[in-house]
């Protein structure tokens, strides 16, 4: 569980805190037992309030925007999608010293898959190809754009920054190559169309191996979808990804924009996160690897 702070901008957050906040905006909920979740999020703290809600709140400014967008988007999005996604209960705003707004849900149950101990991968992958493309299928009037659903040459300088960080941690020569590679890669010619944006081993609840809902709506927006294709380095095993390719309908230059949004992202988070959030300092490390072994 990621309690620590990872920005210099964080604030506290504890249990005792959002038991205030309840019982000052909610008090028909006030009593209710709160337990804080164990998580490698980086923008909110999760916190349990009895058996059937979740309270979710900003840990720091950046991520503030994100409440609204999220309780706006899933109450349009939701009803669309082939898996369960979180339900708006109510939104809470400051007080009790605390200074955002913030999101009551209904609580989904299910885990987290943890990358090389994926139970059904073959599954899951088609499960998670089904989400991704009737996400893709449903209609982007008024959508809002999604900032990851962009070329990926936007992310050249802070990507080649992370990979200079990583000198002499991993192999930067090869990872250079690598991304200088995905650069190439054609960008998306057809219209821009729905991304999840954030597709983590986080953002993810299985049961018995099956997908069974997808959390973390604060990215979602319309772009090129290639982004949301990382969980197939970030998550499933090799042999595995071409079912969940195929479930997408990704061709290949998508594939290969998306094996480059999974670089990009690992690459910049491994630095960042090293030493404050071991669990997604790590699975950047798995991505990388994966992404290394891919090339040979």
């Amino acid at each position: 569980m990621c309690a620590a702070k990872m920005r210099s901008d964080e604030i506290d957050l504890d249990t005792a805190l959002v038991g205030r906040l309840i019982a000052a905006r909610f008090p028909r909920w006030a009593g209710l037992p709160v337990e804080r979740l164990a998580s490698s999020g980086t923008e909110n703290a999760m916190f349990r309030l009895g058996t059937d809600k979740v309270v979710r709140l900003p840990r720091y400014p950046g991520a503030v925007e994100s409440v609204a967008h999220e309780q706006r988007w899933l109450t349009r999005l939701g009803p669309s999608l082939r898996v369960a996604a979180p339900v708006p209960l109510a939104e809470g705003g400051p007080g009790e010293g605390f200074p955002w707004p913030w999101s009551v849900y209904r609580w989904l149950d299910g885990r987290n898959p943890v990358a090389g101990a994926v139970e059904k991968p073959e599954s899951l992958a088609a499960d998670l190809g089904a989400f991704v493309a009737g996400l893709r299928a449903v209609d982007t009037r008024g959508g809002p754009p999604n900032h990851r659903g962009v070329p990926l040459r936007e992310r050249d300088v802070s990507t080649r920054d992370a990979i200079a960080r990583l000198e002499g941690r991993i192999d930067t020569g090869t990872v250079t190559a690598l991304w200088e590679e995905a650069l190439r890669v054609p960008g998306r010619t057809a219209p821009p169309v729905w991304a999840h944006g954030d597709l983590s081993p986080g953002n993810v609840l299985v049961v018995d191996g099956r997908l069974t809902a997808v959390i973390d709506f604060g990215s979602v927006g319309v772009g090129d979808p290639a982004v949301d294709l990382i969980v197939a380095w970030n998550l499933l095993p090799a042999p595995a990804r071409g079912t969940f390719r195929e479930a997408v309908g990704a061709d290949d230059d998508e594939w290969a924009r998306g094996r480059g949004w999974a670089l990009s992202i690992s690459l910049i988070q491994l630095p960042y996160y090293w030493e404050t959030n071991p669990p997604l300092a790590e699975n950047s490390r798995h991505v990388i690897k994966e992404i290394l072994a891919e090339a040979g």
